[in-house]
């Protein structure tokens, strides 16, 4: 696997290397040891998908607090989406900065997000389906979200109509 820094402290793009000959490829996409010798989180509690089935769906921006923070690996298995996270670490150098990429079935790459940053995509395409590895289990308790149009946050979403649902629509702004 490849790992690509970003401007965003433990925020990585992840490209599989790929081995060719004439069948095609063959990728490897998770290695517990691999992801340990970039200091990056590897304990893996569950793996959820998300189907979407109209273009310009949008799902976020989504984050777990104490004491069951995330780190989520995100890749695009079918279709594409725009990706986006935002640094919520106070202290960090890009904190309440956003950062996008375009994962798709296609460049086939990933997202590793450290805990402390918020996550969400709109879709690019219809019938987009979004894997996550999440580090953590689902704590109700501790869900939190943040508005996908924050003013403070400017996130330039690609798609102007949108599907979002109202539970996401309605997060509040961050103070």
């Amino acid at each position: 696997m490849l790992f690509q820094k970003t401007e965003f402290d433990g925020l990585f793009i992840i490209e599989p290397e790929k081995h060719t000959d004439e069948r095609g490829f063959f990728a490897r996409t998770w290695c517990v040891h691999e992801f340990a010798d970039h200091g990056l989180v590897s304990d893996l509690a569950q793996c959820s998908i998300s189907f979407n089935a109209r273009k310009g769906t949008l799902r976020g921006m989504h984050y777990q607090v104490e004491p069951y923070p995330e780190t989520k690996v995100v890749r695009c298995t079918m279709g594409a989406i725009f990706d986006v996270v935002i640094d919520l670490r106070p202290g960090s150098t890009t904190y309440r900065k956003w950062f996008s990429v375009e994962l798709s079935a296609e460049n086939r790459r990933a997202l590793y997000i450290p805990d402390g940053m918020a996550h969400g995509f709109q879709t690019l395409e219809d019938n987009s389906e979004v894997y996550y590895m999440i580090s953590e289990f689902y704590h109700p308790e501790c869900a939190r979200g943040i508005r996908w149009n924050d003013p403070a946050i400017g996130i330039e979403w690609p798609i102007e109509g949108k599907t979002i649902s109202e539970r996401d629509a309605t997060f509040p702004v961050l103070p």
